[in-house]
């Protein structure tokens, strides 16, 4: 099943909540870590307009101004309220965002070759942390365990890009694949090679923290391992190199800044 069938099933109240998760994401990247984990799901992805968001709370923070792991929670929060109103009630709903902060400054998607070659001549050779807010909404019913809580927590990693030459850069960038991802690059995609270190949740850096989930869904008193698959059902294992057929049809490479 392709993501948009199933935001419509979900809307339609055409899904049980077997699986209980709802991701908030369209993220191939996200849906692949879950996958991996063996962790049943479904996704609703939801489109928000986040330059106004963010543009909203900085204005409203004044002199006082978010911080960016204050900001992607914001939006985590943002994707999993909505995506609980249009859900249908029942799930345990999770949304997530990412950014990279480099010198303070949080970089989102560079959306154009010009600016995404700029951006990796100004982070080459240098250490940046990838921020990715988890946001969840536990909408069960009471009688089935519901608490109706809301809260999230933000998982961060520390990276370093590698000192690529202009060559490599150019060559990433006409990949098209730094474009609509956050920072510029990926770590399971071509950019890859392009990542020295890492300090901190790797999970973090694909957009969701499964140590971060699992304290979280413990905290509405949910084990992590009451939403493994049932191995019997499965022929074989999922993994992050090949997403299941029920995997979104966008072909953006999986990222943790994909919506």
């Amino acid at each position: 099943m392709t993501a948009p069938d199933e935001a419509a099933l979900i809307e339609d109240g055409g899904l049980d909540h077997d699986p209980l998760l709802l991701l908030a994401s369209a993220s191939a990247g996200r849906r692949a870590t879950l996958r991996a984990a063996r962790i049943e799901h479904s996704a609703l992805p939801v489109d928000l307009d986040e330059d106004a968001i963010l543009a909203a709370a900085r204005e409203a923070a004044g002199d006082e101004p978010l911080s960016p792991a204050e900001e992607v929670l914001l939006l985590a929060r943002e994707k999993a309220l909505t995506a609980t109103a249009r859900s249908g009630c029942g799930y345990v709903v999770l949304g997530c965002d990412s950014m990279l902060e480099l010198d303070g400054e949080a970089i989102g998607k560079p959306l154009t070759a010009e600016r995404a070659a700029a951006r990796w001549r100004a982070m080459r050779g240098r250490t940046g942390v990838l921020h990715s807010g988890h946001w969840i909404v536990d909408d069960r019913d009471e009688e089935d365990g519901g608490t109706g809580a809301t809260f999230g927590a933000t998982a961060s990693c520390s990276l370093t890009f590698a000192d690529l030459s202009d060559e490599e850069i150019d060559a990433y960038v006409a990949t098209g694949e730094p474009l609509g991802v956050a920072g510029g690059f990926t770590i399971d995609g071509r950019g890859g090679p392009f990542i020295e270190h890492l300090e901190g949740d790797p999970h973090a850096v694909v957009g969701l923290s499964l140590p971060l989930l699992r304290r979280m869904l413990g905290e509405i008193g949910l084990g992590i391992h009451e939403l493994w698959e049932d191995d019997a059902t499965e022929d074989e294992p999922p993994s992050a190199a090949s997403p299941s057929a029920d995997a979104p049809t966008d072909t953006t490479p999986s990222d943790p800044a994909a919506p």
